[in-house]
């Protein structure tokens, strides 16, 4: 059977939430006038289960065609919500598709003076960020206004009020190596893990924090997977700089590429404008 609107939100808004994805497909054009207003998703869950298809568009033929566009648009990192023309049946339907894909969270553990325009600046970026402190007076919504989220979390179990799901981004920026720790350690046991794990701080205080986690036998393997000391390196210094470092970072993760100057990747003048011999 078909769905309605509020179902299919419903179902995207749960798969998105939960670190998957979805395609709410809606027939708008049908030369019989039979298929018009039909809606389905597929549901992409985050873990390993399979695809599910919750409505139908009136016959399996006509199920297995948009389950093939809806799964190719998915895996598409450049599609967008629009009209498509589907073909089934020997019938040529015209399809609207959404496409909602995981929420992307930043969780910024720590609400210290770096941590504000992190907050700012992964919002910007389109991270639903959430920050995260013991001290009630740091995590405030005066310093923090652009956060979707403000939790006063106990470092003994930071993450207590938080899911970490596949498509977070997990900042640690606290004000103490053992805080690191306590969190870290919680941090690598999540299966599936994080999109991404940062932890900033000196050479000195991240090498204190893998030895203790190797200590207790956390893999070596694992800790490849950490990014820390965190941020590209161009020699941030304040915390606006540092912010800037650890946002590219994020982007570069997220989209690829070098982290190298553009003007040294293009190498216009020199290709284009060469010496005169």
């Amino acid at each position: 059977m078909s769905l309605d609107a509020a179902r299919a939100t419903e179902l995207a808004l749960s798969v998105t939430e939960a670190g998957g994805s979805a395609a709410s497909l809606l027939v708008v054009a049908d030369p019989t006038e039979e298929l018009a207003g039909r809606r389905l998703v597929l549901v992409r869950p985050a873990s390993a289960d399979p695809d599910v298809l919750h409505g139908s568009l009136g016959s399996e033929e006509h199920d297995a065609a948009a389950r093939a566009l809806a799964i190719a648009l998915i895996e598409d990192p450049d599609a967008s919500d629009g009209l498509h023309d589907l073909t089934s049946g020997g019938r040529a339907l015209e399809v609207y598709v959404e496409i909602r894909r995981a929420v992307r969270e930043l969780l910024i553990v720590g609400a210290g003076h770096i941590a504000r325009p992190l907050c700012t600046i992964g919002s910007l970026l389109g991270f639903r960020v959430v920050v995260l402190d013991d001290r009630p007076e740091f995590a405030t919504r005066e310093r923090f206004p652009s956060a979707s989220r403000l939790v006063q979390a106990d470092f003994t179990d930071p993450f207590r009020e938080v899911s970490i799901r596949p498509g977070s981004h997990v900042l640690l920026v606290t004000r103490g190596h053992r805080y690191d720790y306590e969190c870290l350690v919680r941090i690598l046991a999540v299966d599936p893990p994080p999109t991404y794990i940062g932890m900033i701080g000196s050479r000195r205080r991240v090498r204190a924090t893998f030895a203790r986690l190797l200590e207790e036998g956390v893999p070596r393997d694992r800790l490849k997977g950490i990014h820390s000391p965190v941020g590209l390196d161009i020699h941030a210094e304040t915390p606006e700089e540092i912010a800037v470092a650890v946002a590219a970072e994020l982007v570069k993760v997220r989209r690829g590429g070098t982290g190298a100057s553009l003007k040294d990747v293009e190498r216009v003048a020199e290709r284009f404008f060469p010496d005169e011999a």
